[in-house]
């Protein structure tokens, strides 16, 4: 998809693309793709692998060990950054603020969310793009 010219994309992944990714065959799955083939640099923190952690545990009902699993096939596809800088840009839901915090961290170029209610419709912060999966796939494409 991507040709040797072009610079890899640095991404953050949002917990619920992760989950779709996961979970679904979608355009997260596609995303997720990317990241497993090495198509795309991607950065996580501690908290949105602990929310990944209790969401596929809480809400889909995986076990311990297929948990365990995903986490570390992640940890080594994808750079892990302990932020520093605390973010409280959405009040409503301050989980939110820990990916912005990951993204602003790690430098990257592309929060991917799937989030319509706080992240999606801020479409940018400071320099970095918001996109959903289908957008950002629509990008690399051009």
């Amino acid at each position: 998809m991507l040709t040797e010219s072009k610079k890899k994309p640095k991404v953050v992944i949002d917990t619920n693309v992760f989950v779709s990714g996961l979970t679904f065959n979608s355009k997260p799955r596609e995303v997720l793709d990317l990241v497993w083939r090495g198509d795309i640099e991607a950065w996580i923190s501690s908290s949105i692998l602990g929310e990944l952690e209790k969401t596929l545990k809480k809400d889909f009902h995986w076990d311990k060990e297929q948990i365990k699993h995903t986490l570390e096939k992640i940890k080594q596809k994808i750079t892990l950054i302990h932020p520093k800088n605390k973010i409280s840009v959405i009040k409503e839901k301050d989980d939110d603020n820990r990916i912005l915090e990951c993204a602003v961290e790690g430098k990257v170029q592309y929060l991917i969310s799937g989030d319509k209610k706080h992240l999606l419709p801020l479409k940018e912060y400071h320099g970095i793009r918001i996109l959903s999966p289908a957008e950002f796939l629509k990008l690399l494409l051009i």
